[in-house]
């Protein structure tokens, strides 16, 4: 046995129940999955509101479903049934110094709510996500367009919103950060507690973080919308020959000095700074140059194919990108073959092989457990309330006949 075996996963043994829906929640179970966590995501008979959501299958299932939940458990209980209820709480609260663990989005009350849940295990830990921190609903693209970002993109002040559910997908992280954080804090105090987060204040803390609020404060200005120019350096898209676009950024001198050498360009580039009395070795010059600058490399990238532009850039220090819409990251991009370890092929039920990832994290000792498919809705419920709270299959039996347990579509043995 090797010493990566002899490890295990990073959360390999820790147990996590998930009852949510859409992307924020999900994404944040399926980070702890990813990393070893046992994950059972509950949900009620038939699906929750994210069962069939975009994009789908010709047949109707959900790609987006599956992409969320690889590598979760999946138990579907009647949640509307007094029992459904009970066997969802005896699932959270069961025992296990590793488990105790609930994710959700959901309203917290009643027979979910913290302080019912915590008199069944006093040391439940409980991250509840909400839209504001009043508990009031958002959802990201609500959030989004408040932020200050859509009216900033663009080139002038009409929003621009974009696809990327970016506090979604911040939201996930912070839950999966927060999960750990109150896990350690019960290794150390052996108590649990409820942590609670804002979809909003995943916003409100990143446009802080950034420096946003304090241009305002301290310099009186915000930020203007400048197309696809790079604030505070240089940066600009350039149009091919072949009628593509590129990306190319110079942030640092070195960066800078290694643009003007591989375009040829160095002694045109170097009268912009004379000329428009700008400090052309400065990341503030560069910026205030930005439109010269962009007017004497623009033919050198125009009259180029984006193959000739990718041989002529090939180690030259020079940080640039080609734009790609996700047909050409998928088939043309190398970073999305088999050939990086962060893919492989599963077989996903009802679908067929996807390409799917594991976690982007690489641990020097710990392995990451392989690339994952998603359950179906119950594929796992007998297995859960049977192993976990054991039930015999009698009692399995019946609970399915009334209803309160969807079994999946292996059935019931």
């Amino acid at each position: 046995m090797t010493v990566n075996q002899e490890m295990g996963a990073p959360l390999a043994g820790l147990r996590i129940v998930e009852i949510s829906a859409f992307i924020a929640a999900p994404l944040g179970a399926m980070t702890l999955a990813q990393l070893g966590a046992e994950v059972i995501r509950i949900d009620p008979v038939g699906g929750n509101i994210d069962i069939h959501r975009w994009p789908v299958t010709d047949k109707g299932d959900s790609l987006y479903w599956a992409s969320l939940n690889k590598g979760k458990k999946s138990v579907s209980l009647d949640l509307r049934s007094e029992q459904g209820q009970r066997l969802a709480q005896e699932i959270i609260c069961a025992p296990g110094k590793d488990a105790g663990i609930l994710i959700t989005n959901l309203p917290s009350r009643g027979w979910m709510s913290y302080d019912n849940l915590s008199r069944q295990r006093d040391d439940l830990i409980m991250l509840r996500l909400t839209g504001n921190h009043d508990g009031s609903a958002a959802v990201d693209y609500t959030v989004n367009c408040s932020g200050g970002f859509p009216i900033a993109t663009g080139p002038d002040e009409e929003p621009v919103n974009h696809v990327l559910p970016a506090w979604d997908v911040a939201a996930g992280l912070y839950i999966a950060t927060g999960i750990l954080s109150a896990e350690r804090i019960r290794g150390r105090t052996g108590k649990g507690q409820e942590i609670s987060l804002a979809l909003s204040d995943v916003m409100l803390a990143t446009v802080g973080n950034l420096g946003y609020f304090n241009e305002i404060q301290v310099n009186g200005t915000h930020r203007q919308p400048m197309g696809n120019y790079l604030y505070g350096a240089f940066g600009h898209d350039f149009k091919t020959r072949d009628h593509r676009r590129v990306m190319v950024v110079a942030i640092t001198n070195r960066q800078w000095l290694c643009l003007k050498k591989a375009s040829g360009l160095a002694e045109k580039l170097d009268m912009i700074g004379p000329m428009l009395d700008v400090d052309l070795s400065t990341e503030g010059g560069r910026f205030a140059a930005s439109k010269a600058i962009v007017a004497v490399l623009e033919p050198w990238f125009q009259n180029r194919t984006l193959a000739e532009i990718k041989s002529a850039l090939l180690d030259s220090g020079v940080l640039w990108g080609p734009y790609q819409d996700f047909s050409q990251l998928f088939h043309e991009d190398d970073r999305c073959s088999l050939n990086n370890p962060l893919f492989g092929e599963v077989e996903q039920d009802r679908i067929g092989t996807l390409r799917v990832p594991r976690t982007p994290l690489s641990f020097g000792l710990s392995p990451v457990p392989a690339p994952a498919a998603a359950p179906c809705l119950g594929d796992q419920s007998i297995e859960v309330l049977h192993n976990l709270l054991g039930l015999p299959q009698a009692e399995l039996r019946r609970l399915c006949e009334q209803g309160v347990v969807q079994p999946g579509a292996s059935g019931l043995a």
